[in-house]
């Protein structure tokens, strides 16, 4: 055995010259568990005990010395590889950031807002979870309304995501502070597929206006001011007549688009006249189920779809494209 052990000492100290050899590979052959030196170790043990102490000392010094090697092969390999890097940038490309820019939906919000500001309202916003009190009954929703059903809303145990930020109008008329002139921006929940032109979540604003004596002259001339501001001066506008359970009577505002070009013939589906927004005087039974008398107080409110009307102030066609955070499409947009 000792004679094995000598012929292994040497193969290990001529390792140190062959320069295809790595330090792993010199691990596995002569220190791993299943490698040279731990074989020589194993056979030890069976060898006579007069023998083990001078065939010990000499395994000790082929392990030190094969570990010594180890080590130097490791410290060379690390020096090629640190000195290889200093020779070759091996970096990927430094990413020049440009300037940030606003999200186009928060473009759009900040003017909404800025003009209903100027008109004397006041911000007002409330919880996503909401209880069906808040988003349904208060607003006079039947308890076999179809926006109830799963297929419409979104439930969390005896909770909804709110469907509306109608929700954020019964809880401030419930504070009972009146007269009330607010605008009520937020993300809102559906149940609905995907598509180019929905997705299950989206934004609005809505705005609510309580007082003596409100009427619909008041609310269409606010309509007609937002209209005139936001899409320009001279844009025609219309109201139809329309069903929402919280508002009697109710209305859906299209402004003209026009019939002049084949984009605007498909959007209006052949009429020249798109919807923005949905109103309408507050139903007397929704004032009574904030303890407001209907009697006294009347109110008007309205509300609209903070996507749609960035995605036809934009020309954009897909509703998707607003929230894929793609930096080609975001750069575009630096105000309305």
């Amino acid at each position: 055995m000792i004679d094995r052990i000598a012929e292994i000492l040497k193969q290990v100290n001529d390792v140190v010259f062959e320069k295809e050899n790595n330090a792993e590979s010199f691990r596995l052959l002569y220190l791993s568990k299943k490698g040279i030196i731990t074989q020589l170790f194993d056979k030890f043990k069976t060898i006579p005990n007069d023998q083990k102490k001078l065939v010990g000392a000499q395994l000790n010094v082929l392990k030190q010395r094969a570990e010594e090697i180890h080590q130097q092969q490791k410290e060379l390999e690390d020096n090629s590889i640190q000195a290889n890097l200093k020779r070759e940038d091996s970096s990927l490309p430094v990413y020049q950031e440009g300037p940030g820019s606003y999200h186009p939906l928060r473009i759009v919000e900040d003017r909404l807002l800025e003009i209903f500001f100027s008109l004397g309202f006041d911000l007002a916003e409330g919880p996503e979870i909401e209880d069906d009190k808040h988003n349904f009954a208060s607003l006079n929703f039947a308890e076999d309304h179809p926006a109830r059903d799963m297929q419409d809303t979104f439930f969390i145990a005896e909770h909804v995501l709110r469907t509306h930020t109608s929700s954020v109008q019964i809880r401030e008329m419930e504070k009972g502070k009146l007269p009330l002139r607010l605008v009520m921006p937020g993300r809102v929940y559906r149940n609905e597929a995907v598509s180019a032109r929905s997705n299950c979540f989206f934004h609005q604003i809505e705005g609510l206006y309580i007082d003596k004596g409100v009427s619909f002259a008041d609310l269409k001339q606010t309509l007609y001011y937002f209209v005139q501001q936001f899409f320009g001066e001279g844009t025609k506008v219309r109201f139809r007549s329309s069903y929402f359970p919280f508002t009697e009577p109710s209305a859906e505002m299209d402004i003209w688009a026009g019939l002049e070009t084949e984009e605007n013939r498909r959007l209006t589906k052949g009429t020249g006249w798109l919807e923005v927004l949905g109103c309408g005087m507050v139903h007397p039974n929704v004032l009574d189920a904030c303890h407001i008398d209907s009697s006294e107080y009347t109110g008007f409110a309205f509300g609209m779809g903070i996507d749609r009307i960035t995605m036809l102030k934009y020309g954009i066609n897909d509703i998707r494209d607003l929230f894929v955070n793609d930096k080609r499409l975001l750069s575009q947009f630096s105000g309305v």
